[in-house]
């Protein structure tokens, strides 16, 4: 686990001054291993100062921050016969004993472009590469967006960063997310993109919803099994909630030891619910309270995260901040969370009000919508903020094969009208099917900046400060910002 950075220097000067600039930038407490490579050197080392002195004279060169999560996971870049290559992420049909960064470098010997493409075509995982030949640069991303990836230009580079800030670094303003399911080859004076993956909707209309209900229980299952395979903790950011609930249960039936993190504001009501279905499903749970002055003092820290000074990806990334805080402090390694349920199955009451008011085609319209923007949306961001505290993301809902699966069913097996609007059905009725207490299989659903109360502690803060939300989180991110700018 890390964080990937690459460059071109369009007028064919070295770029590795520029690569030390985005990587020192990223460096963080868990940053284990630097790397900068050329197609035809590499050098790795312990601090980013003594990266300074990587002379190799090349316009094209990429780097990594390495952080260890699992036993085979290696320093990078990986060198091979006249090209580098960086890896970030993890793959899920990675059956030998190599690190997954050693199994795509394997995949991509031959034809660097070609065989990228078949990588980001065929492979269960989320991912994001990049590849440094002689005269071109070649990047991709998994169909969803799972790790973060950003691009962007100006007159003398061309680069790409796991993060935005890398890319402010070195005086590029205009980051932009790098499309999902996506091949970049980059030369000099041009790029381009190449579609390789998307989810696409071919509505089945012959199943029914019990069949789809039978469908989604061995989906999930599958997709937990292959994420948790060969750990021994995971953590599993809990709400008490459907989406978690299922992760939660489908983690310990596969044999792992699961920790339960709630983390919330003092005296809210949700709380006392996620420690009652913990004791339901006989798994151990940490729970976590904070004040209004801490979520004051966090959200500096999640903006500068973020990389945006958006209200509710703010009021989502404190309580996501320490719930990966908390599983760093408890030893885990990796964080499961159940994003992706609600935009997959019509869980936000929008869905429903907008079915109620605006028709079937308009939501259906909505969710596939809300499924391809994930990354931006919510993805990068919760990714982002765990690998800030070494922890790596999981995300069960979030396979292709699921997201698929999910956007072809009919409306009806998500949202209802009768019985006063019920969301998310199939995935309640594969709850039955697994097991799950009922308590949690009919609880409706609470956003999470409301049910831990960070939203309107934020609310209070802006007002203490007479401005509205939306002002003075614009205001806090402008001072990091700033900040960022002035530090050399």
């Amino acid at each position: 686990m890390g964080a990937i950075v690459a460059a071109i220097n369009k007028s064919g000067e070295n770029a590795a001054e520029h690569l030390v600039k985005m990587l020192k930038i990223l460096s963080h407490k868990g940053i284990e291993k630097f790397g900068l490579a050329s197609a035809h050197a590499l050098e790795i080392e312990d601090s980013v100062e003594k990266l300074s002195s990587f002379n190799v004279n090349s316009p094209i060169i990429i780097g990594y921050a390495f952080s260890k999560i699992t036993a085979t996971d290696k320093p990078q870049p990986t060198m091979l016969e006249k090209v580098a290559c960086a890896f970030e992420g993890r793959i899920y049909t990675n059956s030998t004993e190599r690190s997954d960064a050693e199994f795509f470098a394997e995949k991509i010997r031959e034809n660097h472009v070609r065989e990228a493409e078949s990588f980001v075509k065929e492979v269960d995982g989320g991912f994001a590469f990049v590849i440094a030949e002689k005269e071109r640069l070649v990047a991709g991303r998994d169909s969803i967006g799972i790790c973060p990836l950003y691009f962007g230009e100006n007159e003398q580079l061309f680069a790409l960063a796991s993060e935005k800030k890398a890319l402010w670094k070195i005086g590029i303003a205009d980051a932009r997310s790098f499309p999902p399911g996506t091949l970049i080859v980059a030369n000099k004076s041009s790029f381009r993109f190449t579609c390789v993956k998307g989810l696409t909707r071919e509505r089945a209309s012959s199943i029914n919803l019990r069949d789809a209900s039978e469908t989604l229980r061995v989906l999930l299952q599958d997709s937990v099994e292959k994420m948790t395979a060969g750990l021994e903790n995971v953590a599993v950011a809990f709400s008490g909630g459907l989406d978690s609930s299922i992760i939660a249960f489908l983690v310990k039936k596969a044999g792992v030891n699961v920790h339960l993190i709630h983390v919330s504001l003092k005296n809210q009501p949700e709380t006392a619910h996620a420690v009652k279905v913990a004791e339901d499903l006989k798994l151990p749970i940490h729970v976590f309270t904070y004040t209004v002055e801490d979520v004051k003092e966090t959200l500096p820290k999640v903006l500068w995260l973020v990389e945006e000074p958006d209200p509710i990806k703010a009021s989502l990334g404190v309580p996501m901040c320490w719930a990966a805080e908390k599983t760093a402090e408890l030893g885990v390694k990796v964080l499961f969370t159940g994003q992706g349920a609600d935009e997959l199955f019509g869980g936000y009451r929008r869905y429903l009000t907008a079915y109620g008011t605006r028709g079937q085609e308009a939501v259906e319209e909505m969710l596939f919508n809300d499924v391809s923007n994930i990354h931006e949306a919510n993805i990068e961001k919760d990714y982002k903020i765990c690998n800030f505290h070494n922890v790596e993301l999981r995300l069960p809902y979030l396979t292709h094969k699921i997201a698929e699966f999910a956007i072809n069913l009919p409306l009806k097996f998500k949202i209802t009208l009768s019985r006063g609007g019920v969301r998310k059905l199939v995935l309640r009725n594969a709850a039955k099917k697994l097991g799950l207490p009922k308590t949690v299989v009919e609880r409706p659903k609470r956003a999470m900046q409301y049910a831990t109360g960070v939203d309107k502690a934020i609310k209070k803060i802006a007002k203490q400060e007479n401005l509205s939300t939306k002002k003075y989180l614009a205001r806090v991110f402008q001072d990091i910002f700033e900040k960022m700018v002035e530090d050399d």
